[in-house]
């Protein structure tokens, strides 16, 4: 008596490769790490180490509270709870939690800071176009809409 039988033989059992998805993908910069020059990911991003430079990311950013960037930071989204310097281009929400200490101009669709947050720039909020980082030439590649309201904030 089989267990296992297959009703005809002649045909041949093949799994068929699945093709690569990484939907809730996360990279990691782990905290130690020091990364200088550009960084570009399709997928989200958590900073706990240092960046020195320009990070583009088609997804979300999270800095961590010992995470931080120096540098232009343009992403759909991030929650910022360590330290950034440099320009912050955000497509849709930026939240600056508890911890964070931000020294950097923001331009986002919305913006979020929380009770505690540090913050010292230009914020330029309203509905964004496709935000970009600057190529290697230094030549903007898109730029905000018009329809944007300008805050002065300081902490």
């Amino acid at each position: 008596m089989a267990l296992l039988s297959n009703r005809n033989n002649d045909e041949v059992m093949s799994k068929q490769p699945t093709p690569p998805s990484n939907p809730g993908q996360i990279n990691m910069i782990g905290e130690g790490t020091v990364i200088e020059g550009t960084l570009r990911s399709e997928s989200d991003v958590r900073v706990s180490g240092r960046v020195v430079g320009n990070l583009d990311v088609d997804g979300k950013v999270i800095v961590a509270k010992e995470g931080s960037i120096n540098g232009e930071l343009v992403a759909a989204s991030a929650d910022i709870a360590g330290d950034v310097q440099g320009q912050i281009n955000i497509r849709e929400l930026c939240v600056l939690k508890g911890a964070a200490r931000v020294d950097a101009d923001i331009k986002a669709a919305r913006l979020v800071v929380e009770e505690g947050a540090t913050f010292n720039g230009q914020c330029e909020m309203g509905q964004m176009t496709s935000v970009r980082a600057k190529d290697i030439k230094g030549k903007e590649i898109s730029k905000p809409s018009s329809e944007s309201a300008e805050l002065k904030a300081s902490a």
